[in-house]
């Protein structure tokens, strides 16, 4: 029986000692979790027999528990090594949808052919689907995605509208004919001879697919409170790729109205224009708004801002990952995007997980389900970007954990060996 016994010993000092050159074997596995192995005593008894005189069976493998403690950090260059610092596991899954939801702690990512962001076996990183601000949209588990870089090219936005702010001369000349252009009339407004304008200013404005076009704004002075107005009247003229636009209500040409003060009476609101076709693009349809800035002063003509909400398509220049996990990319038209916020999941017993390898986990009934939330809020940790977290194996711990396997394997075989020893010194009893 003391050998049965003994060799329940030599087992568990096997297991002891396997998961320990487990621990060390990975000691450089990103996002590895130590295992320590427990076990327990085994009582063989019956219901008549003395509680004080019963002798155990041995040891049995109760279980091999994780040990789920903060990993060192190391910097990394790669800005899709991230790093959770705190509680929670990334969320992995393959781009097909064919296998389950993975767990790990192994934030080593890459971009793969598809632009897909993936593990070392392939599998997308999860993110939660935001808003252009970065803002969580929703932290259902069926909402979350793949995260996928965009394209090469962000997109192109037509320009719908350019602000303006500017200083008009109050002493610039009245041009006092100001008819729709005809070649026999030199005053008319012409924008290739100077005579016929007082000041001009241009900017870039961009059509629907990304195309760069010349706008020039063009103010001619057509009254003044000297004269037989009461205001200071001006006409502008938008001139967009050679072709002059027609503002879609109101007067033609767009006219400003200032009093004696220099302050703009009018209009107090952007002015709109009718659509300028784009061949093989959408019309553009852009408005002029010159604020409340723009003022008519002794100064002499400046432009105080000047801005239009229009780009060009930019290629993927940059991606940054915030502390609270929010994916940018940035573009070459200086543009940002919010591509995503990286999924963190939490679990009631997370020792309940099973292991799959590469420091992956499934959930079971044990782990319970995945509790979804956000990095840096209810107690799930925050992101480093640029970092890993590497196993968290303490080596000198582990040295010591093999000595006392070894031990423990050598007390237990020595025990056998006594048994032996007085089983044949039983059998040589002569009578």
């Amino acid at each position: 029986m003391a050998m049965y016994t003994s060799l329940t010993g030599l087992n568990a000092a096997q297991t002891d000692l396997s998961t320990t050159s487990n621990n060390i074997a990975n000691v450089g596995t990103v996002g590895f979790k130590r295992s320590r192995a427990e076990f327990g005593d085994i009582i063989s008894s019956s219901a008549l027999q003395s509680a004080g005189r019963v002798a155990g069976s041995g040891t049995a493998l109760k279980t091999i528990k994780q040990q789920f403690t903060q990993g060192a950090i190391q910097s990394s260059l790669n800005v899709m090594d991230v790093a959770l610092m705190g509680e929670g596991f990334f969320m992995v899954k393959s781009t097909s949808g064919t296998t389950d939801m993975q767990f790990t702690r192994n934030g080593s990512f890459s971009v793969n052919n598809e632009r897909f962001v993936v593990d070392s076996g392939g599998q997308a990183l999860q993110v939660y689907p935001v808003n252009d601000s970065g803002t969580v949209i929703s932290t259902s588990i069926n909402d979350t995605r793949a995260l996928r870089l965009p394209l090469t090219s962000g997109q192109p936005r037509a320009t719908t509208s350019i602000n303006l702010a500017l200083n008009l001369p109050s002493d610039a000349e009245v041009i006092p004919n100001n008819p729709i252009y005809t070649p026999t009339n030199p005053y008319a407004f012409n924008p290739d001879n100077p005579t016929t304008y007082n000041r001009s200013t241009s900017t870039t404005v961009y059509d629907s697919l990304g195309n760069p076009m010349a706008a020039e704004i063009y103010y001619v002075r057509t009254s003044s409170s000297n004269s037989s107005s009461t205001t200071n009247d001006w006409n502008v003229h938008v001139v967009v790729d050679g072709t002059e636009l027609t503002p879609s209500s109101g007067p033609s040409p767009m006219q400003m109205s200032f009093d004696n003060f220099g302050q703009l009476i009018s209009p107090t609101t952007g002015v709109g224009f009718d659509p300028l076709a784009i061949p093989g693009g959408d019309p553009l349809l852009v408005s002029l708004d010159h604020g409340t800035s723009t003022t008519q002063y002794s100064d002499p003509f400046s432009i105080v801002s000047l801005t239009q909400d229009g780009f060009p398509s930019g290629r993927l220049d940059s991606v940054t990952v915030d502390n609270n996990g929010v994916v940018r990319a940035s573009f070459t038209n200086g543009q940002t995007q919010a591509l995503g916020k990286i999924a963190v999941a939490t679990f009631a017993n997370a020792n309940g997980l099973k292991q799959t390898g590469d420091a992956h986990y499934t959930s079971t009934g044990i782990s319970g389900e995945p509790i979804l939330g956000e990095a840096g809020s209810s107690g799930v940790g925050t992101i480093r970007s640029g970092a890993l977290e590497m196993a968290n194996v303490d080596i000198t711990e582990e040295l010591v954990n093999l000595i006392t396997a070894q031990r423990n394997f050598q007390a237990n075989a020595k025990a056998i060996e006594t048994d032996s020893a007085m089983t044949s010194a039983i059998i040589n009893i002569r009578s």
